[in-house]
């Protein structure tokens, strides 16, 4: 059994991060680990987590680490010092002080280049959601990013399931119809959230891995 497993919004808290890793390498030997943006700000330590996701996995394993609308904001404040009070209010500023100052042009330029989507054969990942009116390769950056669903809303979504975190909620993980959301508010005192998914069979998560804050 192949598995890919979706770690939710992490946003400096590494120390749930350690753990959820080691929980994954002993759920399974191999496998592929999806990380759904926003690895950084108001928490502890950003600086670590960053550097924790660029070293990248030991063994077997793949990572993809994909871009959050947290990222795109701290590159946009070092582009535009017009773009920098935005994020600095949004948790820019923990982020600069898990610094010491400024943060290296290094980890800008990895934050920079995060891919936006990850598609495999049954399921969409992405930060925020989708615009199901619209075919898959027409979504918005803003959507990707920044996009909110309301309570119970889901689609058919190509035909696949979409996973995303972006929206916090003390009560994620939760699947609802064809979408799962496993943002769980780690940041805000609730817990590190990771859906499991079976490569080999369609649909929504066969397990979630939760770590508390």
């Amino acid at each position: 059994m192949r598995y890919t497993f979706a770690i939710g919004d992490i946003h400096g808290c590494i120390d749930p991060l350690d753990s959820m890793i080691d929980r994954i390498e002993t759920y399974a030997s191999k496998g592929t680990v999806v990380f759904l943006g926003d690895y950084i700000d108001r928490g502890p330590d950003s600086k670590s987590v960053l550097d924790r996701l660029i070293a990248g996995p030991a063994g077997p394993w793949r990572w993809i680490c994909l871009k959050g609308n947290h990222e795109d904001m701290m590159v946009a404040a070092y582009a535009d010092s017009d773009d920098r009070p935005v994020w600095i209010s949004n948790g820019g500023l923990e982020t600069e002080m898990s610094y010491d100052g400024r943060v290296p042009p290094q980890h800008l330029q990895w934050a920079g280049d995060r891919p936006l989507m990850h598609v495999d054969r049954y399921r969409i990942f992405v930060h925020a959601g989708v615009v199901p009116e619209f075919p898959l390769e027409r979504q918005t950056k803003l959507d990707l990013l920044w996009l909110r669903f309301p309570p119970g809303e889901s689609s058919d979504y190509w035909g696949k399931h979409l996973v995303h975190g972006h929206t916090p909620s003390l009560s994620n993980p939760v699947t609802t119809g064809n979408r799962t959301n496993i943002d769980s508010g780690c940041v805000f005192g609730g817990k590190l959230s990771c859906a499991v998914f079976d490569d080999e069979v369609a649909g929504g998560p066969i397990d979630f891995i939760e770590v508390r804050a």
